[in-house]
């Protein structure tokens, strides 16, 4: 077994979409420890964070924040310890294109 501590994802998504930030590879677990989500521009925003497991479609219940407020020129960073399998997915769906989003943790293979 191998650890491998990295930058799971690093996006800047299309306004009102979701986009994936990082999908769990073949033959992996993951562990994201941190989510740091940046609004790049002084007015205000918000975002959304969903876990949706593998061979799912994404449903109200896979969302771990809904329409977050994110201040202009503020970055929340979220601790998680979240736990992922093989296919499993973290997408983000944002209010403005200006905010970015970065996940941090490891793979386990």
């Amino acid at each position: 077994m191998a650890i491998t501590y990295k930058i799971l994802g690093q996006i800047n998504p299309t306004a009102v979409t979701l986009s994936n930030v990082y999908v769990v590879p073949a033959n992996t677990q993951t562990v994201i420890s941190t989510v740091s989500v940046c609004n790049q521009t002084n007015v205000a925003a918000s975002f959304k964070l969903a876990i949706q497991p593998t061979g799912n479609v994404i449903a109200t219940k896979h969302y771990i924040n809904y329409d977050t407020p994110l201040a202009g020129s503020d970055t929340i960073t979220l601790t998680l310890g979240i736990t992922l399998g093989a296919g499993d997915v973290l997408s983000a769906n944002v209010s403005t294109s200006t905010i970015s989003i970065n996940a941090f943790g490891s793979e386990i293979t």
